[in-house]
């Protein structure tokens, strides 16, 4: 059987061989550049590579700093003078000019020396002073009881007491030492005071009150 082929079906090979022999030519071209780098100088230039600067900020030393804000100044506050009134002592009149003089002056004479004192009386129980005997407590009498009371009795000029009698030694008994007190009261005004020049003085004398049964 004989074949038959048309003009148009050569054609048709022959660009289907082209279009083959194109497509394995770029492939084996993008194989070359890949395996010799061309291929990424190829997409830098293509595509540039983006660059990022850091700009610092560079301070500006030589400028002077900014003027300061002016200053306001406020009026001087016045203050009113204050009256200050200042009480001046009027000029007393003084003699100390008028006294001066130039004759010597007298010292004062120096003063009295006081007056001795001079006891001219003791201080004494009178003569009219009660006796012991007529004091004696009954219940002494009885039991035996004697002894001596020292007494201490303060009176005026006059001779009457100024303050209660006061016992200064005991008898031993009881009973003796308050009938001595009895009996030192019922001498009021027969005490005979001390004289000193010859007045009488207040005086406290001392006594003993003897107790002896007869």
């Amino acid at each position: 059987m004989a074949s038959y082929s048309s003009p148009h079906d050569s054609q048709f090979f022959t660009r289907r061989a082209i279009t083959f022999t194109v497509a394995v030519g770029v492939q084996v071209l993008i194989v070359l550049l890949l395996s010799t780098g061309l291929a990424s100088r190829v997409i830098n230039i293509v595509a540039p590579p983006i660059q990022t600067d850091i700009v610092q900020e560079v301070q500006k030393h030589d400028e002077a700093p900014p003027p300061p804000p002016p200053k306001m100044e406020r009026p001087p506050v016045e203050i009113p003078p204050v009256d200050v009134a200042i009480n001046v002592p009027s000029e007393t009149r003084t003699t100390a000019i008028t006294n001066v003089t130039d004759k010597p002056v007298k010292k004062a004479p120096p003063p009295a020396p006081p007056a001795r004192q001079v006891v001219t009386r003791n201080a004494q129980l009178g003569r009219s002073f009660p006796n012991s005997q007529d004091f004696y407590p009954p219940a002494s009498t009885r039991l035996g009881e004697e002894g001596t009371t020292q007494m201490e009795s303060c009176f005026g000029p006059n001779g009457q007491l100024t303050q209660d009698p006061k016992v200064l030694k005991s008898s031993g008994h009881s009973r003796l030492d308050e009938a001595a007190i009895r009996l030192a009261k019922a001498g009021s005004g027969k005490y005979v005071a001390q004289a000193v020049n010859g007045k009488p003085v207040s005086t406290c004398l001392k006594f003993n009150v003897v107790w002896r049964l007869q």
